[in-house]
């Protein structure tokens, strides 16, 4: 009972400071009215009380900002304040979850203006009290939804409401429509980065599964989803292009490769985890196809004996036949490693011809093949 009162006392305090947080906004006298319906939105729907954050809330904030020039970094600029002022849990993720849905459900524009914001300063969500606090699983959960926010804020939603990385040099996206060296070893990583973030925001050591975190655990799997699409493309891409690598690249390649197999299984462990919960029953999971180091291990094994592209060891992660298997073979039929019939075959064309004697035919011939 103590310990009832003591939360409803810390409401009704933290809505006091709501309610004096909208008058100073009053006697702020903005030039512009919708700077001040701005900051009173922006407390509604991070107050102190137990509602999640309001769908019209979010609405009107996005309406003011998309019909009033210049709102953008005074906006940035509330949801900093808003974070490093409060001391309550509770306001601290519902404003993070606000940002987190402003990034999802704003025009293009506004999440360029928002990353932008971010970067030049205006929008700082890691200067937060919690974020120097351990142990409170609550704070862990926390510290580790800024940690994915600052990843993600690096993000953008491109004309076909993909997540694509911003690329540096400019707001250009690409993915791996062509499976180059360059796009792999460019957004590959930032993939990795991405899904790091995502395995620490596993909800299930944190806080209990109140209506905020699965709110915002919900987002982060939904993201989730289309990043794991575009780092199973690069994965895919990396594996067809590993024997045509030079050596240092191929040796990155294959860390990358490694890094990769362990983030899919956990993946595939946090999916199975989060299906559990009731509110996240409904997502459309992925099927998560895992690589095993199994895999890896025979890729390079395969690429220290350095077999080429066109030998008959396939670079498909799902094909049963490995390096080690090869080797089985080898031994089975007596053939060793050492023996030429176990490398690749070429195959030359002579243009020389070749009469044989005592054929019925006059004249027979044959082409001569070279090995």
């Amino acid at each position: 009972m103590r310990l009832d009162l003591s939360a409803k006392l810390r409401q009704v305090l933290g809505l006091a400071k709501d309610y004096a947080s909208i008058g100073r906004a009053i006697v702020q006298n903005y030039n512009e009215k919708a700077f001040f319906d701005i900051e009173v939105a922006v407390v509604r729907a991070t107050s102190h009380d137990d509602c999640p954050v309001d769908d019209k809330t979010m609405h009107e904030i996005l309406f003011l900002v998309s019909n009033t020039p210049g709102t953008i970094p005074f906006l940035a600029e509330q949801i900093s304040r808003r974070l490093a002022k409060t001391r309550d849990c509770l306001v601290a993720g519902k404003t993070l979850l606000l940002f987190h849905r402003l990034l999802r459900g704003s025009s293009r524009s506004i999440e360029q203006q928002l990353h932008i914001a971010h970067t030049s300063g205006h929008l700082q969500i890691g200067c937060c009290w919690f974020m120097m606090s351990p142990d409170p699983p609550s704070f862990v959960f926390l510290q580790n939804y800024v940690a994915y926010l600052q990843e993600r804020v690096g993000w953008i939603i491109n004309q076909a409401g993909k997540l694509e990385p911003v690329m540096s040099g400019g707001t250009k996206f690409s993915r791996y429509k062509e499976k180059s060296m360059d796009l792999v070893f460019h957004i590959l990583p930032k993939c990795q980065e991405f899904i790091a973030q995502v395995l620490k925001c596993s909800p299930v050591d944190a806080w209990p599964i109140d209506n905020l975190v699965q709110a915002a655990t919900g987002n982060i799997l939904k993201e989730s989803f289309q990043v794991y699409m575009t780092y199973s493309d690069g994965i895919a891409a990396l594996v067809s292009m590993l024997f045509d690598l030079s050596r240092p690249a191929r040796d990155l390649a294959c860390g990358m490769l490694r890094k990769a197999s362990q983030q899919i299984q956990d993946l595939r462990i946090l999916y199975e985890k989060c299906r559990g919960f009731a509110g996240m029953k409904s997502l459309d999971y992925p099927s998560v196809q895992v690589i095993t180091m199994d895999h890896i291990v025979a890729l390079e094994e395969c690429s220290s004996y350095g077999c080429k592209s066109g030998s008959s060891v396939s670079t498909n992660l799902r094909d049963p036949l490995t390096c080690n298997e090869l080797k089985q073979e080898q031994h089975r039929t007596g053939f060793s490693s050492t023996s030429p019939f176990s490398l690749p075959v070429e195959t030359k064309i002579s243009m020389i011809w070749v009469v044989f004697d005592g054929e019925e035919s006059d004249n027979a011939t044959e082409k001569a093949y070279e090995c």
